[in-house]
C-alpha cells in the first residue's frame, strides 16, 4: 500500500518492528516474518489489514512460487513480498512510489530484519512509463495490499498491471483491498484494459479470523481477496 504524504521527515519516524506467523493446518509447517512498520496509520509503511491477508494467501499458495518472479507493488512495510522471498521464489523485486523514497527506505529495512539479501527495491509509479518498470524482467505475479485505495489510482494500478502482461501475457495479479464504499467498483477498467478477475474466498486459505498470523488484524474489517489475469486467456 503506498498512500503516503512525504513530508514525513525520517528523523522523527516512530518505528517499531511486527512479527507475523504463518502456519498450516495442525502447525506442521510455519513461517516468522518481522517487518518495519512506522507507526502513524496515514503513511505508506503502516501494516494494514489488507497486507495480513494477502500474506496469508502468499503463504497458502507457496507451491506456486517456485522458480517464478514476483513484484510487489505499492509495498511500504513489504510483507507479502517478504513471504514470498521466504517462501522459495525465485526472485522478488518490491516496488513503491519514486516520489516516497522513505517507503523504499523501510522495504530494505524488512529485508534486513528476515535476513534477504537478494531481493530489489525499485521505484516505480502507477501509470508512469519510468525506466525501471520498462526494463522489468517479465514478472509471473503481481502482489499489491491495498493498493485500490484512491479511486484515482485504479486505472494507473492496472495500468502498470496491463504492462507487465506484455512481457508475460499469463502473469497473475494477487491482490486484496478493504470495502470502504459500495461504491468501489473496478469492473468497468477491467473490461477497458482486456482483463478479468475472480473472487478467492477468505475461508479457502484460513483467513476469515480475527487473529490472522499472531495479530490482531484483519479485526472487524472486510477484506476481499481477487486474482486478476488476462481475459484473452
Amino acid at each position: 500500500m503506498a498512500h503516503s504524504n512525504e513530508c514525513l521527515n525520517e528523523s522523527f519516524q516512530t518505528l517499531v518492528e511486527k512479527s507475523f506467523i504463518f502456519e498450516d493446518v495442525g502447525n506442521s509447517h510455519s513461517l516468522t516474518v518481522t517487518v518495519s512498520e512506522v507507526l502513524d496509520p496515514q503513511y505508506g509503511m503502516y501494516v494494514w489489514p489488507c497486507a495480513v491477508v494477502l500474506a496469508q494467501y502468499v503463504w497458502s499458495a507457496r507451491g506456486q512460487l517456485q522458480h517464478k518472479t514476483v513484484l510487489e507493488l505499492g509495498a511500504g512495510v513489504s510483507l507479502p513480498g517478504v513471504v514470498a522471498s521466504k517462501c522459495g521464489a525465485g526472485r522478488v523485486i518490491l516496488s513503491d512510489s519514486a516520489e516516497r523514497p522513505l517507503c523504499q527506505r523501510n522495504c530494505s529495512r524488512s529485508c534486513d530484519l528476515n535476513g534477504i539479501t537478494d531481493i530489489t527495491v525499485l521505484p516505480i509509479t502507477w501509470g508512469r512509463a519510468s525506466p525501471e518498470l520498462l526494463w522489468l524482467p517479465p514478472v509471473d505475479i503481481v502482489l499489491g495490499s491495498d493498493v485500490f485505495y484512491e479511486p484515482e489510482d485504479f486505472e494507473d494500478v492496472l495500468v502498470t498491471f496491463s504492462f507487465i502482461l506484455k512481457k508475460n501475457p499469463h502473469a497473475q495479479f494477487w491482490t486484496t483491498y478493504q470495502e470502504r464504499s459500495s461504491d468501489w467498483s473496478i469492473e468497468g477498467l477491467l473490461q477497458k484494459w482486456n482483463l478479468k478477475s475472480i473472487n478467492i474466498p477468505l475461508e479457502t486459505f484460513e483467513a476469515n479470523t480475527d487473529c490472522l498470523a499472531g495479530s490482531t488484524l484483519p479485526g472487524n474489517h472486510t477484506v476481499q481477496m481477487m486474482i486478476i489475469t488476462n481475459n484473452c486467456l
